[in-house]
């Protein structure tokens, strides 16, 4: 039985957290405080892995501008129109294809959080979102930051994206099926606890 690249898109669950330390994961976030206007491809490359070495050893991934192209289009799109979630009206898929990225991929979005260490935290602490950073199916990342512009009153003022992609190849099972996503792939719940929210 064949299976399309549809089939075996992994999203992002979008169930919403603050990144707050108390669910019980044991996250080691990484140091430092790093604010969007101090990004580069280094720092954001340093932090990401160091983030998933630091919880569970998860090996190094590479950086893909093509994914970035992708993340800031939706960390772009979510600051326009000042709502967090993963399609206004644009799929994840046309978003990376559009980038020109066709592997498998999952996204990670957060709205509120100031530093980059805080946006890992978030993540880090959602089950779906933890999967998606820490998976070793995904090899390479891109990430990109938005803020609400022009003075405008905003819920959150400030958008992530986060998307990992790697080989369709590798969410095969040996039979020829997808194998298991991250956990709550696909999720539309929301849940919002305090400051910044990730989903």
């Amino acid at each position: 039985m064949s299976i399309t690249r549809r089939a075996l898109l992994i999203t992002g669950a979008s169930f919403s957290l603050s990144a707050c330390a108390s669910l019980g994961f044991g996250t080691v976030v990484p140091p430092g405080a790093t604010t969007p206007v101090e990004l580069t491809q280094a720092s954001i490359l340093a932090a990401i892995n160091e983030a998933r070495r630091a919880n569970g050893g998860h090996k190094p991934m590479t950086y893909s501008v093509a994914l970035e192209a992708a993340a800031r289009s939706q960390a772009n799109l979510m600051a326009s129109k000042d709502q967090l979630a993963h399609n206004l009206g644009v799929t994840l898929r046309a978003r990376v294809s559009a980038a020109g990225y066709e592997g498998a991929v999952g996204e990670n979005i957060a709205g509120g959080q100031q530093t980059l260490q805080q946006a890992i935290e978030g993540w880090l602490n959602s089950p779906g979102h933890r999967a998606t950073l820490l998976s070793d199916k995904f090899v390479e990342f891109g990430l990109a930051v938005a803020r609400v512009g022009g003075g405008r009153k905003s819920r959150y003022g400030i958008y992530w994206c986060f998307i990992a992609g790697g080989p369709f190849s590798a969410w095969i099972n040996g039979v020829g099926q997808p194998g298991p996503a991250p956990a709550d792939a696909g999720s539309q719940d929301t849940l919002t606890i305090g400051g910044g929210v990730s989903g």
